[in-house]
């Protein structure tokens, strides 16, 4: 067992612990996420925020998941933390602790909507700041809300919503390797 683990603010704020061959994933509550990132930092000598990225399981309760990847570059260790938000929940920021938060935090909150508090620039980073919905959520539609196009003749941006050149089609064919159970105008000069 790592030393970090015997930490006792630490211990208090797990909720569960998975071991894999040169790693450990460290679940832990929300709402501990920046000490323990302090602690991890200052006393055990991760001095490096890796990733932190975010997933999104819309039939759990709280579904958001967002990890962080924590290096440590005295000992060759590497850790991953993870914390679980509901819908509208928020997560202190830990840009104070590892400047390179500052990007990531702003990613998370514009494709999936988790804002994180306390932090000195949460502005959209990917999407245009007109936009008011987050990509990556599981509910945002494959085709979006709106489109956005440059016309020539107004010569400006225009938003509009967004309209399908076609409508969907339903086809009752099979793989195209095992032929169709239909024929075709044409097909009856293949059985000749």
């Amino acid at each position: 067992m790592e030393t970090y683990i015997d930490n006792a603010y630490i211990k208090e704020n797990i909720r569960s612990i998975n071991t894999l061959k040169f790693t450990q994933e460290i679940y832990i509550k929300s709402t501990a996420i920046y000490d323990v990132c302090e602690i991890l930092k200052t006393q055990y000598n991760f001095q490096m925020l890796v990733d932190l990225f975010a997933l999104d399981i819309p039939q759990e309760e709280e579904r958001f998941h967002i990890i962080y990847q924590l290096l440590s570059l005295t000992s060759c260790k590497r850790i991953f933390l993870k914390i679980s938000l509901k819908n509208h929940e928020m997560v202190k920021s830990i840009s104070k602790i590892y400047s390179s938060a500052n990007w990531l935090e702003r990613e998370v909150w514009d494709m999936y909507g988790v804002c994180f508090t306390n932090h000195p620039d949460m502005r959209r980073i990917l999407t245009d700041y007109g936009f008011h919905h987050h990509p990556m959520r599981k509910d945002f539609p494959l085709t979006g809300f709106e489109e956005v196009r440059y016309d020539p003749i107004d010569q400006k941006v225009i938003h509009q919503k967004t309209s399908l050149a076609q409508e969907f089609r339903q086809f009752d064919f099979q793989s195209p390797w095992g032929g169709s159970l239909n024929l075709l105008p044409g097909d009856e000069k293949a059985t000749k």
